[in-house]
């Protein structure tokens, strides 16, 4: 299975990287997140935190309400308000991707919330899609040299203790964004051009658990 996986990897790789257009068409990875012993970290991610605070604590745990039981989590409950904490999934790096990943707010009182960051050059540099329990938003950004600014955002209720699903595609200067399986609104930002990794993203002292990650290419149109 891992050799599969691996496999698998690195031809998405390949494929992102320009070659063979119809089949990166057809390829997808589905990153398994809940595989690990609880309390450990799936394999292929690191930890990382935008901004100040603790660090982030990122951790399998234990629910019944998804096949498998399992999910990741981030954990810390620190309050600092200008603090994203990143699970970064270190085996892909791609430029026009397609992402999703359902997701359930579980705790916070400065925030509820869970994204998806793409083309991550590091924890400080990123485009990421977020929603937002508390505010029920869903908001994209850009954050540059661990600066945050707000591109385009749309008000949709999101519920507390639910599962939902959350998706961020990124062709060129494009990127769109679903929310349940449905197009929220499209926009547009030249920063970030270059290929980067994928990761999970959360805020201030949101407990978000993260389930079915799912990685394809997107090819322009």
């Amino acid at each position: 299975m891992q050799r599969l996986m691996a496999a698998t990897l690195t031809v998405f790789a390949i494929l992102t990287g320009g070659f063979s257009p119809a089949l990166a068409q057809a390829t997808s990875v589905n990153v398994p997140l809940g595989t690990a012993a609880p309390g450990g970290l799936p394999d292929g991610f690191s930890v990382a935190r935008t901004g100040k605070g603790a660090p982030a604590e990122w951790k399998v745990v234990d629910d019944p309400t998804i096949p498998g039981g399992r999910a990741l989590a981030q954990t810390s409950t620190d309050t600092t308000d200008y603090r994203f904490p990143l699970a970064i999934y270190q085996n892909v790096s791609a430029t026009d991707i397609e992402v999703t990943v359902r997701f359930k707010p579980v705790a916070g009182k400065i925030d509820r919330a869970g994204g998806i960051a793409v083309r991550l050059a590091d924890p400080d540099n990123y485009h990421v899609v977020r929603a937002n329990a508390l505010e029920d938003n869903v908001n994209f950004y850009h954050v540059v040299k661990g600066v945050r600014k707000e591109i385009h955002g749309a008000s949709i209720k999101v519920s507390s203790g639910e599962w939902h699903m959350l998706g961020l595609k990124a062709e060129g200067d494009r990127f769109t964004i679903s929310f349940d399986g449905k197009q929220l609104f499209s926009t547009s930002d030249k920063t970030f051009r270059e290929a980067g990794k994928v990761a999970l993203w959360t805020k201030a002292d949101s407990v978000t658990q993260f389930t079915d990650l799912t990685i394809r290419p997107a090819l322009q149109k």
